[in-house]
């Protein structure tokens, strides 16, 4: 009988012990990013260290700025709660390893989509954000006009970044000369500039017009006028999770073209009694498409009433009613002149 015993209790440790292996392979190799995060309870997202209107927290820890505010929109479109939303502040170098390991569901950080990235680190940028270029920021006492006039400029950047690449390619294509000012933290970008180290800031355009407010004397510095490449700025999620990665992507969508329909915070519950079949079909009094990925049918309308839509999230962190305001330019809806542009919801 003692034998029966301990044979018994041999087997249900063994058994114990598979399930216990399972579930961490499970919870390893499982690519249901949805799943995991209702299962949490919160959407794990990977936020810049500190980028004024982008994603910045106060002294509190509260966190604020348009990457921020597209996070809380997938929280609400899932949980009906922006508040689900859990920041992580990652480094430039730092941010695809975190979200391959899992760290974070989503990045939505000032990120460059480049074909180089989506191979060399299995991940995949669902829709631009944001339409951005690289530029140069210079002391007003240089006198400078066009990024054409900066040979023989020390220009401070930041490494791990396109911008070096970038910077590298205008710099040759052009026959100028220029010193190469690396760091690799941002802070220490925006110090050496700040304290003359360099003569020339360059990284994204809406990047600098951030920064620039941490400058000792913000008015004397500007922004040259040109752009010298394409970046466009997008959330990351994994490879081979095609359901999450269709979340995050019309969540982007649904914000686009509720500025388009002109829906708002303000009248998405008058849009709920809108019998206009576009507005009906965005915040889910017809079709199915919200069950289709696996929410509510009212998911885009929690997105509206507890984040806006495309036009007041940029406004209020980056545009107009903010400190930056950076003009909209090719962020403008393709019907107001901009390229920023939805698929139907249909």
């Amino acid at each position: 009988m003692m034998r029966t015993f301990r044979g018994g209790l041999l087997i249900g440790l063994a058994l114990a012990v598979l399930v216990a292996v399972g579930a961490i392979i499970y919870e390893f190799y499982d690519t249901r990013t949805l799943k995991r995060t209702v299962r949490r309870g919160e959407v794990l997202c990977g936020v810049n260290k500190g980028l004024p209107g982008f994603s910045i927290p106060d002294d509190k820890g509260n966190w604020t700025g348009f990457d921020v505010d597209f996070c809380r929109a997938v929280a609400a479109a899932i949980f009906n709660d922006p508040g689900k939303a859990k920041f992580i502040a990652l480094d430039a170098n730092e941010r695809f390893k975190e979200l391959q390991s899992r760290k974070v569901d989503i990045l939505s950080r000032n990120t460059t989509w480049s074909m180089a990235r989506e191979l060399d680190y299995d991940l995949y940028f669902p829709a631009v954000a944001y339409y951005d270029g690289v530029g140069f920021m210079v002391p007003r006492a240089r006198n400078k006009e066009t990024s054409l006039d900066l040979t023989d400029s020390k220009v401070c950047v930041q490494s791990g970044t396109t911008t070096t690449l970038n910077v590298a390619d205008y710099f040759r294509a052009n026959n100028m000369k220029y010193e190469e000012v690396k760091f690799d933290n941002l802070n220490d970008v925006v110090k050496a500039y700040d304290t003359g180290k360099c003569d020339t800031f360059s990284a994204d355009v809406s990047q600098l017009y951030a920064l620039r407010l941490n400058l000792t004397k913000p008015g004397d510095h500007m922004i040259l006028p040109d752009m010298i490449s394409k970046e466009p700025l997008a959330p990351v999620v994994r490879q081979r999770d095609d359901d999450w990665m269709m979340i995050v992507k019309w969540t982007l969508y649904a914000m686009i073209n509720a500025e388009e329909l002109g829906v708002t915070s303000e009248n998405i519950d008058e849009a709920l009694k809108s019998k206009k079949p576009e507005v009906m079909r965005l915040v889910g009094t017809e079709g199915r498409y919200g069950e289709q990925l696996g929410l509510t049918k009212d998911w885009a309308a929690r997105i509206i009433r507890h984040v806006g839509n495309y036009g007041e999230m940029y406004d209020r962190n980056i545009g107009e009613k903010s400190k930056l305001k950076i003009p909209r330019g090719m962020n403008q809806l393709w019907n107001a002149g901009g390229v920023q542009y939805a698929p139907p919801m249909r």
